[in-house]
């Protein structure tokens, strides 16, 4: 089994059972709670609170939350506005799972253009 950290886009499309990453359902997901955050945006939007609540306790069944540290939060904040310089329109939450991802040495899972060619990064659409 691979490990992945997953960003929204992914979860989202996890979820939603987008064919193009069926095969990550059943890998070993990594996230944070800002991802989740983000998460229970998106399914509070869709769905409606009460189903958002069922969902995300189902998520967090199935994933393993990591905890972000100073050094992260300051690698982040480099790495977006380094991108920034090249265009990339990055959020804080997503450059911060980038960092963790690298952190950890796993590939970051992520549909979100703003990614694509970066290294180590899983890209799907």
């Amino acid at each position: 089994m691979t490990r992945y950290y997953a960003d929204t886009y992914a979860l989202v499309e996890i979820l939603k059972g987008n064919p193009a990453y069926e095969r990550y359902a059943g890998e070993e997901l990594v996230t944070s709670e800002f991802n989740m955050l983000e998460l229970a945006y998106a399914l509070t939007r869709d769905y409606g609170e009460e189903k958002a609540v069922e969902i995300l306790k189902i998520v967090r069944a199935f994933i393993t939350i990591i905890q972000p540290d100073d050094r992260d939060y300051a690698k982040a904040s480099t790495l977006r506005l380094e991108l920034k310089k090249q265009g990339r329109n990055l959020s804080l939450i997503d450059a911060l799972g980038y960092v963790l991802a690298k952190r950890l040495d796993i590939p970051f899972l992520t549909g979100d253009r703003e990614f694509k060619d970066l290294s180590g990064v899983e890209y799907v659409r």
